[in-house]
């Protein structure tokens, strides 16, 4: 299941920048790619996505489980044919790959028991929940290469002041969600208070942003925050589990 999740990853990021090879050049986190700068020819990106879909798909089928394979199947399809062309439609793109970014997790439940249970929900809605304020993050930190690059973030159609108050919504939720997991037996102890600890921290960050209305600087800031705190989540619920 990790290997076939891992492939089908693989294939969706790299089709996507096979379809973005132009206009990741007018980004800075994108332009040193190896299609933007040519050290890799397009073709092969467009090959090697279309060979490792076709490998792991099957893969995950018998190897795991059909309905794994089914929702590994339309994660790739939402990230590759609707939210990669939508990003240059509008900013509900980041709603649409929170949908296929949030699937791994669920399956890998759906691998290891055969059925869609609860658990594996509430770690997708994690995931989801997540990607928002992560995502809007570096969009405000970024939005002059995003507009550059003809692509749709929310600060460059509502404005900053209105990129902030999602974020807060959103980490809101995110909060609320991990915390409900120790109800559900995904954690314990070392989770609800992990869970606390950092997610106390990015509602002050998320709020410090509204309070002083932050900018780039702070953006940047909580979209780094938002790394340390979802690994630091999925470690605690790790160590519950083992000790």
């Amino acid at each position: 299941a990790m290997l076939g999740t891992t492939m089908v990853v693989a294939s969706a990021n790299s089709l996507n920048n096979y379809i973005e090879r132009e206009s990741d050049k007018h980004m800075v986190r994108t332009a040193t790619r190896p299609l933007p700068t040519g050290r890799l020819a397009p073709w092969i990106a467009l090959v090697y996505g279309i060979v490792l879909a076709a490998v792991s798909l099957p893969w995950l089928y018998t190897a795991a489980t059909p309905l794994s394979a089914i929702l590994a199947l339309i994660a790739f399809l939402v990230y590759v044919l609707v939210y990669t062309p939508m990003k240059r439609k509008s900013w509900l793109s980041v709603m649409v790959g929170g949908i296929a970014g949030a699937m791994p997790p669920l399956i890998g439940w759906t691998a290891a028991s055969g059925t869609l249970e609860a658990g594996g929900i509430a770690l997708f809605a994690v995931l989801f929940l997540w990607q928002v304020p992560h995502s809007l993050a570096i969009a405000m930190y970024r939005k002059d290469e995003f507009a550059k690059a003809g692509l749709k973030v929310l600060p460059n159609e509502a404005g900053d002041a209105h990129t902030r108050l999602q974020i807060m919504i959103y980490v809101v939720c995110l909060v609320a969600v991990t915390l409900s997991m120790v109800m559900l037996d995904l954690g314990g102890p070392i989770t609800l208070a992990g869970a606390s600890g950092l997610g106390a921290v990015f509602l002050y960050k998320s709020w410090q942003g509204i309070r002083h209305q932050g900018g780039a600087v702070w953006a940047r800031n909580l979209f780094l925050y938002s790394l340390v705190y979802l690994s630091g989540l999925f470690m605690f619920m790790a160590l519950d589990h083992v000790l």
